[in-house]
């Protein structure tokens, strides 16, 4: 069903205005599916014109696009899409600052605690002499990463766990918003074991504080780079520091585009919003600044590899670690981060004239507005 933009809407804006415990019924479902497609479509196509413009773009297996230098691509993603997928390891539960993208926004003074001396791994509660144990069980991952919140609130505590997975020469991979970090504490991370340090610069707004610690981190830990949302306030910041952010000699920048939760999506309201395969719902700026992102690494020959980690990246990474734990073909756990859809968040890309279908037909027989459904 090629719905057109105009019934799209009109049916969108009645959706908007359903309780949220109403069901939908199964034309009414047709109806959501099949203005998905167009906007997903749409969306589609516009990021094709902007993929062709980039002459060195290249794919990891299929799985996922970047540009620059091969051996500089991060192990951690190849962990990710090709071995055995990332082990999360968590312990914080707290974050020193607040960013509107965060999927704990709003909530983070109410985040449970991990447990006293234990380790979240696997959505199993661990003490660091259980490490031991949990190896001599299951396979040895390619890799494992250290999530959640800021680990740097108490970062004295993962390097005796560091320790234990580089002896067992297990890959890993910590995630920080870097404002926290010092040359002290940067050394004991490399000294421990960790193999590689992601900083989310778009936390910090690219402060000139966390692009020196991304360098000093570069004189102790090998692998290091920045993972953060594509946001306009990223990319217009990032721009602006660019030749000093370089100059730190980083290895890769993973740029993530932005999917919302119930907590994060009141924070872009108003912007025009698609959804990935019925999952991920994401603004649709947030790749075509990627790709912009990526013309620009492209075309001035940055001696690094700037990763696409789109929505189709993430589909890509939860197939693969499906298929590694040995589940159903065709099983994934991606998935919607919404319990309801919600209607009123797409509403402003379908009252934009600038995002047009690529093609039209009028509705069949019982799938009208007024229409009485059977």
């Amino acid at each position: 069903m090629k719905i057109s933009k105009k019934d799209a809407l009109q049916w969108f804006e009645f959706f908007a205005m359903l309780p949220g415990e109403e069901e939908l019924m199964i034309r009414q479902q047709e109806i959501v599916y099949a203005t998905f497609a167009q906007i997903e479509e749409a969306i589609e196509e516009r990021n094709n014109r902007l993929m062709d413009e980039i002459p060195g773009l290249k794919n990891l297996a299929k799985r996922t696009l970047y540009v620059g230098e091969d051996e500089k691509f991060p192990k951690g993603c190849k962990s990710c899409l090709l071995g055995t997928g990332l082990s999360a390891i968590r312990k914080t539960n707290r974050c020193n600052i607040e960013c509107k993208f965060c999927y704990n926004y709003g909530e983070l003074d109410n985040i449970p605690p991990v447990g006293e001396g234990m380790w979240e791994i696997g959505g199993t509660k661990f003490y660091e002499k259980d490490i031991d144990l949990l190896l001599s069980t299951y396979r040895k991952p390619t890799g494992v990463c250290y999530v959640y919140l800021e680990p740097f609130m108490e970062i004295e505590k993962y390097y005796s766990i560091v320790g234990r997975f580089k002896e067992a020469k297990i890959y890993q991979h910590l995630y920080t918003n870097g404002t926290l970090a010092t040359e002290e504490n940067l050394k004991a991370l490399g000294e421990a074991g960790l193999d590689e340090i992601r900083f989310n610069l778009g936390a910090a707004a690219c402060s000139d504080k966390v692009i020196e610690n991304i360098r000093i981190a570069k004189k102790y830990i090998k692998n290091v780079g920045i993972e953060t949302p594509m946001t306009p306030e990223f990319f217009d910041a990032f721009m602006k520091k660019k030749d000093r952010i370089l100059d730190t000699k980083l290895d890769f920048i993973n740029c993530a585009e932005l999917h919302l939760n119930e907590n994060n999506i009141g924070n872009y309201e108003g912007e025009n919003m698609y959804i990935a395969r019925h999952g991920y719902i994401s603004p649709i700026w947030s790749r075509e600044l990627t790709l912009k992102f990526m013309k620009t690494a492209d075309e001035e020959g940055w001696d690094l590899a700037v990763h696409d980690c789109s929505n189709h990246t993430k589909f890509a990474r939860n197939l693969n670690l499906s298929s590694k734990e040995g589940k159903w073909f065709g099983a994934s756990d991606y998935v919607s981060e919404f319990a309801r859809t919600p209607f009123e968040a797409f509403l402003p890309i379908l009252r934009d004239d600038s995002v047009q279908f690529l093609s039209e037909e009028e509705l069949p027989e019982g799938y009208k507005a007024g229409e009485m459904f059977f």
